[in-house]
């Protein structure tokens, strides 16, 4: 039987959200997704930021 690998998240993976922001490039007016993994308590500060 073949084995079944689950991948879990490092201690403390629940504290932690994974935010995708859509950022226009300068070069080509193209946008660009971003991904970044922030605390759960400082998510809308890191989204207010480049506005």
């Amino acid at each position: 039987m073949a084995k079944k690998v689950v991948a879990t998240l490092q201690t403390g993976g629940k504290d932690w959200a994974k935010v995708i922001r859509m950022v226009r490039s300068p070069k080509t007016g193209a946008y660009v997704f971003t991904e970044d993994m922030v605390p759960n308590d400082k998510v809308k500060e890191f989204l207010a930021q480049n506005k």
